[in-house]
């Protein structure tokens, strides 16, 4: 891992970018010995300066689930990252809007959102998962990337929040009225992803690892094995990743989802400067 000196320093520099929404040249790029401890790091550092300036940590997000962006993007992991009260927003009506221009780069992801009313168990066993849960949401997780073109590595990601913009949850739905086998609907699902009318991509429950309950199972055994890392705990929520690759965003798009399979209600937002 770095010194801790040049630890502050690059979060330093991440933080300037968030706020003044301007990109950089990755780490990756021009620090030797950047790695993934020292990513992880820096995103600590960063998540101490969001409590100082009064942010309330509410859950996490997973990010590169989906093994299709992995050529896209030059990762090989997934990878996580805080949410916050300030950067979740819930959209009860399914609809909504979301000014964009406070992000760099922004492309946006259709998702599976959990909600735990106990605190989760780590390992794979996903009943022992689905009964620490009490809701899921269909969501759109806005995401970002401060480095020009969407050009990193998976620590450059790490270190610029996991990508982190914000995110858009739809409807909660109990988690017993996903049908008599949520374990298969999670997995075999279908969204389909729109802009302006128009289909982009049709997405499943199986391109995140599988399924999204097993994205979550992937979190919680990547979190035992990080010692500054906090455990997931009951009150949290956790977005599990794009169910289809992540499409660029433009003011005054449109998008929208459909599910099949499973009974979650699609979202509709409209995107403004």
């Amino acid at each position: 891992m770095l010194a801790a000196r040049e630890l502050d320093r690059i979060a330093s520099e991440v933080w300037s970018a968030h706020k003044d929404v301007r990109q950089i040249a990755p780490f990756s790029q021009r620090i030797a010995g950047f790695d993934l401890p020292s990513a992880y790091a820096v995103a600590q550092r960063i998540h101490d300066r969001r409590m100082a300036e009064g942010a309330v940590p509410v859950g996490r997000k997973i990010g590169f689930t989906n093994a299709d962006m992995w050529l896209i993007y030059g990762v090989r992991n997934p990878i996580w990252a805080y949410a916050y009260d300030q950067t979740v927003a819930s959209l009860t009506s399914g609809e909504g809007t979301c000014p964009i221009g406070r992000f760099a780069e922004p492309k946006i992801e259709p998702e599976i959102v959990f909600h735990f009313s106990s605190t989760p168990p780590a390992g794979s066993d996903l009943n022992a998962l689905l009964a620490s849960i009490d809701w899921a949401a269909h969501a759109f997780e806005i995401v970002q990337s401060h480095f020009p073109g969407w050009s990193f590595q998976a620590a450059d990601t790490v270190a610029d929040c996991s990508l982190h913009g914000t995110l858009l949850i739809g409807p909660p739905v109990p988690i017993d009225r996903l049908g008599d086998d949520p374990l298969a609907a999670l997995a075999h699902f279908t969204v389909t992803l729109a802009r302006d009318g128009a289909v982009r991509e049709v997405g499943t429950g199986a391109n995140v690892l599988g399924s999204p309950l097993r994205a979550l199972a992937h979190l919680t055994e990547v979190l035992a094995t990080q010692p500054d890392a906090q455990p997931l705990q009951a009150g949290e929520l956790v977005t599990t990743g794009t169910l289809t690759r992540a499409h660029s965003l433009a003011p005054g798009q449109t998008w929208s989802t459909e599910l099949h399979g499973i009974p979650l209600p699609g979202l509709t937002v409209r995107f403004e400067p």
